[in-house]
């Protein structure tokens, strides 16, 4: 019903993906309408939302969030408003920044774009220092991301190979109780890896490039005593790196190469907390030119809803 009250403001959605938009059954714009209290339409290439003022004024940002995603050509489900409405309510939503800094991936019809205030840091800093460490929960994408500005700087030849590194297991990489030859003894701790990069490129083109080295997977202790030229090095799960593995892992960058560093300061399962490389890289590191630090947080979580409570619950916790 409507009352003389209410408003209604227009949106253009031109150059969005309908479909994208609205959602399956228009789940989406369901969704947008419940959170935010408002009706709302979309109608050729304008979003219309209509409502109290307040209701208006709450629904806007996050519908703006959902036609840049659209615009993008991201998938987008009921999970991903709630998202966009949770970042709004915290202030965090910025609109109309996503586009400088998508990745648009050949032979894959996708293109990766950060959803987030968070993410969007994260992307910038890779592309403007040598050395990113990024911090922060599960689900935040820091993996993901690095992995998408590492297959878009080898597209574009700002770098010749990919090397992706993970502390083969949690207290130093022993290996050796586990059955099969090497290969099986270590693929189970690069698996997510793999998976990152399966989303990135064809599988001929990947299994091409792992075949001829141009990328290769391995555990960090295989870094020991190279010099990495021209690469894009990604050390993952760096929080389970002693401080004497992660000096050897930065000091093995070349010319022309770039390294980020992942950690979930949460998940240390070395022995000792204190002996964790990304707490050392914390306290002696920030201020040096070319080494960026980015930290994100429970509102940067992309994954289930209820990931960001479960991360928010222990969060509380631990300072309880």
């Amino acid at each position: 019903m409507t009352s003389p009250d209410d408003i209604v403001h227009r949106l253009s959605v031109e150059g969005a993906d309908p479909l994208a938009l609205s959602g399956v059954n228009d789940a989406n714009l369901h969704e947008l309408a419940r959170l935010a209290g408002v009706r709302v339409s979309l109608r050729g290439d304008q979003l219309s939302l209509a409502g109290t003022l307040d209701a208006v004024e709450r629904a806007a940002p996050i519908a703006r969030g959902m036609i840049e995603l659209a615009r993008l050509g991201e998938e987008m489900n009921a999970e991903d408003v709630r998202h966009l409405a949770d970042n709004a309510g915290r202030g965090r939503l910025e609109n109309g920044k996503n586009g400088d800094l998508r990745i648009v991936l050949p032979g894959m019809r996708r293109i990766v774009a950060p959803k987030t205030v968070g993410q969007r840091a994260y992307v910038q800093a890779m592309l403007d220092n040598e050395i990113v460490v990024g911090i922060g929960p599960a689900g935040t994408g820091k993996t993901y991301l690095a992995v998408a500005v590492a297959v878009d700087m080898l597209q574009k030849k700002r770098v010749k190979r990919i090397i992706l590194a993970r502390p083969a297991v949690e207290a130093g990489e022993r290996l050796g109780f586990l059955p099969g030859d090497l290969q099986a003894k270590v693929d189970p701790y690069l698996r997510p890896l793999y998976d990152a990069l399966e989303d990135m490129m064809p599988p001929d083109k990947m299994q091409r490039a792992l075949e001829s080295r141009t990328i290769e997977i391995a555990p960090l202790a295989y870094m020991r005593g190279r010099t990495l030229g021209e690469a894009f090095v990604i050390l993952d799960e760096a929080q389970n790196t002693t401080g004497m593995q992660m000096k050897m892992f930065l000091t093995r960058l070349g010319a022309s190469s770039r390294a980020v560093v992942t950690a979930d300061k949460t998940q240390i399962d070395l022995p000792s907390r204190e002996e964790s490389g990304i707490l050392q890289v914390e306290r002696i590191l920030p201020g040096i030119d070319g080494i960026g630090f980015c930290y994100l947080e429970d509102a940067d979580v992309l994954r289930h809803r209820l990931v960001r409570q479960i991360i928010k619950a222990y969060q509380e916790d631990a300072g309880g």
